[in-house]
């Protein structure tokens, strides 16, 4: 049978989803136990694959196993061995030939900025401090980078992506008291797209930056022309899109969950 779960995760702990030899990471926690609850080996492919550090409040994963096990198994009892740290949120029976990467028409993040010059040490664990942001500008500066185009000036060096070209459905940064979001969903993102772009536009927004640059530096296809890459902490991946699915939708990060839900953005 053929499952999809949804799954909720603090990444601090962790260097990043994809198992490793030597470092923790998401996916080896989450393959641990749910290979116990399957009494079998099982290997998971994700939608995303996060960096060390970056959260999820609804990253989807999928697996295929030779047993059949309640719904609530593969939720209740997998969260009873993950650490702390990960938590399945719901599970569904899928398709065959559903495949929680390859299937997916989008994905959704979330980055949040906490606009205050006061250190906060829990706040500080889930956002990027920075003051002074203009994030009217921001907004402004982020509208040319809609829409299907080379983004090889906002991916890491180290990206293993045979085409730097993808195609963002939409993108908004905006201010909800002392947190502002930067919003954007894309088919798929380029390895630390987001957080490039984050970087890049908090320049637009501390003036550093003309917000006109943005959509210049992307025809540039030129990394070193943009910012530093934005730090990972602030970074969370909150929904995937599947056609015909009609899964749980995803929650908010910790320091918005007062607003609601994600239609509030």
């Amino acid at each position: 049978m053929n499952i999809a779960l949804g799954v909720e995760y603090d990444g601090a702990a962790y260097s990043g989803w994809q198992r490793q030899k030597h470092a923790p990471s998401v996916q080896a926690d989450l393959e641990n136990a749910i290979s116990q609850v399957a009494n079998h080996p099982v290997r998971v492919v994700a939608a995303g694959r996060t960096d060390t550090g970056v959260h999820a409040t609804q990253q989807v994963v999928s697996f295929a196993c030779r047993v059949e096990r309640p719904l609530k198994a593969w939720r209740d009892g997998v969260n009873s061995l993950t650490s702390k740290g990960v938590k399945v949120r719901w599970a569904a029976a899928v398709l065959d030939n559903f495949h929680a990467r390859y299937s997916a028409t989008s994905r959704r993040y979330l980055y949040l900025f906490r606009i205050s010059g006061a250190p906060a040490p829990l706040s500080d664990s889930l956002t990027w401090r920075v003051d002074g942001l203009d994030v009217d500008a921001m907004h402004r500066s982020g509208q040319g980078l809609i829409g299907e185009h080379d983004f090889t000036t906002f991916r890491a060096a180290g990206c293993q992506s045979a085409s730097a070209f993808r195609c963002i459905h939409r993108l908004s940064v905006q201010r909800f008291g002392e947190i502002a979001i930067l919003d954007v969903q894309a088919n798929a993102f380029l390895l630390h797209m987001v957080r490039n772009i984050a970087g890049a536009l908090v320049e637009v927004g501390r003036a550093k930056r003309d917000p006109a640059s943005i959509t210049e530096c992307l025809l540039l296809k030129d990394r070193s022309s943009i910012g530093k890459t934005a730090p990972p902490q602030g970074l969370y991946l909150v929904d995937v899109t599947y056609p015909g699915q009609s899964f749980p939708s995803g929650t908010l990060p910790p320091p918005i969950q007062g607003l609601g839900s994600l239609d509030r953005l």
